[in-house]
């Protein structure tokens, strides 16, 4: 026990009042004594590179969080060179540990280990920090650096992140593992802050953890008692550890964010249950070792200044300059974790060959969900709808397809955040995944933002292709981690029903306006929202093919027609985003562009302007994203400019839609919200009828006249 005595696992949580920490210089003088332990002579010597890369590149940069970093410093050395298996030389190895780093304004900590670890991030892009163009974002962004797992930053969503990964291995491990072929076998380790504890989705998701038992889950809470705006007691003064025990977590503590002893004794402890989740809080102090700002919000969130960091270097006995000084110690310890990582590869690879060999099959399939590759036939049994099965909601299409997709994409796994009959999101004959049972099937509970995180975090994993459902109007609940899926490129499906006033007598608090215009601002994200039955088989189609970020899928409560497609456009126009799907024997004056539910009511408006002379096409435009990311000639064979008479029909806001009908142009909407009543008396009494879109068209002619 080289520092401090360690805490028993249960009994009175650390006092909120501040108590005593090791300092720097008294954790130094005890150099010798690491030498004779289970760490490096260089412990320290790597710990104060960390800290002071951290202190460098914040104040060249005049911005960033020292505060975490140089608090967090300790305990990041011995998590990752005592306990995280991963491999720099190969940070896409499939069976390494997940770190995440849920406090993403701690960044410099994230870059700075894996700097010196060995990932390919050279000391130039620590230089760079927080500049245009470098892989050294302000917060940890997915795709720019290796070893970067998610991308974090608005606090809570990494923890969703970790439990969603958790739960992959999880789903993985029990699909593939054979007896004593462990193929998939690993952790996933995070920190925490006090914010991340604040917010909503931890809640959402330590919950969730704990009632699934994910005990390869170990997240380390950075306790250091300050926030932005000063200390936490001004907001947050509950008991967390049994907050966490009552989620079913096993809560660890250690005292002093300097005691490497203990932090390694109770990291140890926490990779000894695999029954349930563990928080170890760790009692830091922010912005140790800068002399008068440690300790005080002025840590937190801006450089220290470059007096500060001179005399914090002199307390860590480090020379004051040149800045981003790395002694050839430090990357001599931290390297080994290259080393240790390589054997790790390799011992996993003579796994995975003694795996190939006994269960062939298995290991191309594990292969194949790894690089996320489409099985060969897994659209093949997609049903096909036809007006002669009368009318048909879009959820219940999207659930007859899911029900054809489950026999056939063993990875597609997920569920619904408690309305998973409404949603029809269910997949026969697959099971449930909780406690103690491995199925695709999943009860988010009322958990919105922590399901969508989760799915992030799933996602982000690999090997798995999950989906989470909801009605629509609760992406308000989804909308943070939705933006970090589109951030990230990661292929989420998300599932929202209920898409429009045709909800009906549940009211405006359950019927989406603002929606659909939310969504499709937000880049990246592609929204989709069939017309009918044959255009929802073609929408999940066109999801499970992106890979290359999330997709929303806007399904309808109420039943629509079966649009009768030999006389009209296939729905295959799906995957083009838009498409012609009536043109007049004559020459169009006009163009009704409609999406969902109000592609049916366009039809019969042009077919009566049809009969009254006025020759009309109907475009169905289910995608804004996939329409415009058609070439130039496509959208204009679509949209011709010489037809410059358009209105756009869609039963939500009006926002966006100036794009398609030109100043000259009109749009059906409502910017206002619904009412109680059935669908069919809304839609009347907010026009979205016949006569109104007949009459809109010709207002818009008639603008054009001399």
């Amino acid at each position: 026990m080289l520092f401090s005595a360690h805490l028993p696992d249960s009994g009175p949580a650390l006092p909120r009042t501040r108590s005593p920490i090791l300092t720097l210089e008294t954790a130094r003088a005890h150099e010798d004594a690491i030498s004779s332990s289970d760490f490096s002579p260089h412990a320290w010597t790597s710990i104060t590179t960390i800290r002071a890369l951290t202190m460098d590149a914040i104040e060249q940069a005049q911005s960033g969080h020292p505060g975490a970093p140089l608090g967090l410093a300790p305990a990041a050395y011995v998590l990752w060179l005592n306990h995280l298996r991963h491999s720099p030389h190969h940070p896409e190895w499939p069976n390494r540990d997940r770190f995440v780093l849920s406090c993403g304004h701690a960044s410099m900590l994230l870059y700075s280990l894996l700097h010196l670890t060995g990932y390919d991030l050279p000391l130039e892009e620590l230089r760079r920090f927080r500049q245009w163009g470098s892989r050294t974002p302000g917060h940890p962004e997915r795709g720019f650096a290796p070893g970067v797992e998610v991308t974090t930053g608005p606090l809570g969503q990494g923890f969703g992140n970790a439990v969603g990964m958790a739960i992959a291995e999880r789903v993985l491990a029990q699909q593939f593992n054979q007896a004593d072929l462990p193929l998939i076998d690993h952790r996933v380790w995070g920190f925490v802050s006090d914010g991340d504890l604040m917010e909503g989705v931890a809640s959402e998701a330590a919950s969730l953890a704990g009632h699934l038992g994910l005990g390869k889950l170990t997240l380390i809470y950075d306790d250091n008692h300050i926030t932005i705006d000063g200390d936490t007691a001004l907001a947050f003064t509950e008991d967390v550890g049994r907050r966490f025990e009552a989620y079913g977590w096993r809560v660890l503590r250690v005292a002093d964010g300097n005691d490497l002893g203990a932090i390694d004794s109770r990291l140890a402890e926490a990779a000894q249950d695999d029954a349930r989740p563990s928080l170890v809080i760790l009692r830091t102090e922010i912005g140790d070792p800068a002399p008068t700002k440690k300790g005080t919000a002025a840590a937190h969130g801006a450089p220290l200044g470059a007096e500060e960091i001179q005399r914090a270097k002199k307390i860590m006995k480090w020379p004051a300059a040149p800045a981003f000084h790395v002694p050839p110690e430090a990357y001599a310890d931290m390297g080994r974790a290259a080393t240790r990582g390589d054997a790790w590869v390799d011992e996993w690879a003579a796994l995975r060959d003694s795996y190939r060999e006994s269960h062939p099959r298995l290991a191309q399939e594990l292969e194949r969900r790894l690089a996320g590759e489409l099985p060969s036939g897994w659209d093949a049994r997609l049903p096909t709808f036809t007006p002669a099965g009368g009318k048909v909601a879009t959820r219940k299409a999207s659930a007859a397809t899911l029900k054809a997709l489950s026999s056939t994409l063993p990875e597609l796994l997920g569920g619904s955040a408690d309305l998973s009959e409404s949603t029809g999101t269910v997949l026969p004959e697959v099971g449930v995944f909780g406690p103690g049972v491995i199925g695709r099937n999943f009860h988010w509970g009322v958990r919105e933002h922590g399901m969508a995180a989760c799915l992030n975090g799933m996602a982000a994993h690999g090997g798995v292709r999950p989906y989470g459902s909801t009605f629509l109007v609760f992406a308000d609940y989804m909308k943070p981690a939705i933006r970090l899926a589109a951030l990230s490129h990661l292929p989420v499906i998300f599932v929202g029903t209920h898409d429009s006033i045709g909800l009906g007598e549940d009211g405006p608090t359950h019927q989406p306006v603002e929606q659909l215009a939310m969504l499709r601002a937000t880049p990246n994200l592609v929204v989709i929202r069939p017309a009918d039955a044959a255009e929802t088989v073609e929408a999940w189609r066109a999801a499970v093919r992106h890979r290359e970020g999330p997709v929303v899928l806007a399904l309808t409560r109420q039943k629509l027609p079966v649009i009768d497609r030999e006389r009209f456009a296939s729905a295959e126009g799906t995957h083009r985003g838009a498409y012609v799907l009536f043109d007049p024997p004559e020459p169009g004056r006009a163009i009704l562009i409609a999406t969902g539910s109000e592609v049916a009511l366009a039809l019969e408006a042009a077919d009566a302007l049809v009969g009254e002379g006025i020759p009309t096409r109907v475009v169905s435009m289910p995608s804004w994203e996939l329409f415009e990311a058609q070439p130039a000639a496509y959208r204009e064979q679509v949209l011709p400019p010489t037809i410059r008479a358009r209105v756009a029909i869609e039963a939500g806001a009006s926002l966006g839609w100036m794009r398609y009908t030109t100043d000259n142009g009109m749009m059906v909407g409502l910017d206002r919200f619904g009412a109680s009543a059935p669908a069919g008396e809304l839609f009347a009494q907010f026009g979205f009828t016949v006569e109104r879109a007949v009459a809109a068209v010709k207002q818009v002619l008639a603008r054009r006249s001399p």
